[in-house]
């Protein structure tokens, strides 16, 4: 793995990143054995960036990077919140860098004792950011958003290290009216991959059939639509 960015554009820290998490095994592009994802479907691609907690370096990037963010979209956070539960460690360090108090939300509230959706202390109607991993169509993401309003919060947006950037997550993050920044996506990682020579043409032109349309894609691979 090449030495992370220190202070580049945004397009060289999404290169740069989509290689990385090549490199350790986060993302894995199989077009001619598609994975089946928990919804049924079938994919050409996985992405598993709890890997990045064992790499230093790499999740210190990271962390920069979504530093860089906050400030290049001038957002004035109060708080950094996490989604249980690969998006915690990741904004608990962009806590520490920001000297920020911070939380996180579980996807279902605990069964016992105060129930909490929300765990930890926020400020009074804190602006806060919230840090997830991974964006594939937004609906886990969004979810976090009621119950962080219901606490008076202003969830100012979401960062993520990668989205596969699919319309399903735009239209779910334009009606809950929350801006979404990441760190790389589906579209640079096939760029890396035919700079790079990871893969075939014929396997890119899978990749990219799959992205133009998920589902038919899945259908014709044996999965749900």
């Amino acid at each position: 793995m090449s030495p992370p960015p220190a202070a580049r554009t945004t397009n060289d820290t999404a290169r740069w990143l989509a290689a990385a998490l090549m490199d350790i095994g986060a993302l894995v592009l199989r077009p001619d054995e598609p994975f089946t994802w928990a919804s049924g479907r079938r994919a050409p691609i996985y992405c598993d960036n709890r890997l990045t907690l064992g790499y230093p370096d790499l999740r210190g990037a990271i962390c920069r990077a979504f530093a860089g963010c906050i400030a290049s979209e001038k957002w004035e956070v109060d708080a950094i919140v996490g989604t249980a539960t690969a998006g915690i460690p990741h904004a608990a360090w962009l806590a520490g860098r920001l000297n920020l108090p911070m939380a996180y939300v579980r996807s279902s509230a605990k069964g016992h004792g105060r129930e909490n959706r929300v765990e930890g202390r926020l400020p009074s109607r804190a602006r806060v950011v919230v840090v997830e991993d991974l964006v594939s169509t937004g609906m886990s993401s969004t979810a976090v958003l009621p119950p962080l309003e219901a606490l008076g919060c202003d969830v100012l947006g979401v960062m993520a290290i990668f989205t596969y950037a699919l319309p399903e997550a735009a239209t779910a993050f334009s009606d809950a009216g929350v801006p979404i920044v990441t760190l790389s996506s589906f579209p640079v990682l096939i760029t890396v991959a035919r700079e790079k020579e990871l893969l075939g043409e014929e396997e890119c032109s899978s990749l990219e059939a799959w992205y133009r349309d998920p589902s038919a894609w899945s259908v014709a691979h044996g999965g749900s639509n």
